[in-house]
């Protein structure tokens, strides 16, 4: 059995864990109990009803948060030329054609956020085996293969989630900072649950939403009353 920590052990003092707390009242207490020497990350489980082994029943997007990450996203963009020009105009912090494909099959990945324009993707297929499990292959769906690099960057940086949800039906997510104010992390989760709830496939039978539970890094979980994450 694993050993529980002196600081975990503090910050979970007081938690019931059979409780549903509301939205406002689990991110007072996850403040209240974010006393790492860095700044946690605010994380958030969404369990919902579907099976991703079948196609249609996928869950995946992205969301612009309106008060960001909170993290410092570095941004490779596969792209020539004029595009190449926009993505480094646009803040990305790496920019490559072939040469960047060659960087990535041996083995470095320094960055966290992949884009390509779309005529790049033929080059980009190859790297399906290395991205893809960390998911990070640049897709239609969510925004990241587009012609329009400058804006997608922008976006990335400015506080752009891609989620997609895990084989147990799991949805993990960074939302923000412990560092943010109570009204931007609750605004947070708002915007991305509201992001998920319009995700919902066609072949999700059922309850979709089934649990919500929110944490910081170093934190123990609350569990959330659904009715209070509904954006006003």
């Amino acid at each position: 059995m694993a050993k529980i920590g002196k600081r975990f052990a503090k910050a979970s003092e007081g938690v019931d864990r059979n409780k549903f707390y509301t939205l406002d009242e689990a991110v007072k207490l996850i403040k209240e109990r974010a006393a790492a020497k860095f700044d946690e990350t605010i994380e958030l489980a969404v369990n919902l009803g579907v099976d991703p082994r079948h196609a249609d029943q996928m869950v995946r997007g992205v969301v612009n948060l309106p008060n960001g990450t909170g993290r410092n996203v570095r941004v490779a963009v596969f792209a020539k030329d004029e595009k190449a020009d926009e993505a480094k105009a646009a803040g990305a912090d790496i920019v490559g054609a072939e040469d960047l494909v060659a960087i990535v099959q041996g083995g470095k990945i320094d960055f966290d956020r992949c884009i390509a324009t779309p005529d790049m993707m033929p080059l980009v297929g190859r790297l399906g085996k290395v991205l893809g499990p960390r998911g990070m292959m640049p897709n239609p769906k969510v925004g990241t293969v587009t012609p329009d690099v400058a804006a997608a960057v922008k976006a990335a940086k400015g506080g752009a989630v891609e989620f997609r949800v895990e084989k147990a039906g799991i949805i993990h997510a960074g939302i923000g900072k412990a560092s943010f104010t109570e009204e931007q992390i609750a605004g947070n989760i708002r915007f991305f649950m509201d992001a998920v709830m319009k995700a919902k496939p066609t072949g999700a039978k059922g309850t979709y939403l089934k649990r919500i539970a929110v944490s910081s890094t170093m934190g123990p979980g609350f569990k959330i009353e659904l009715s209070t994450v509904e954006l006003s």
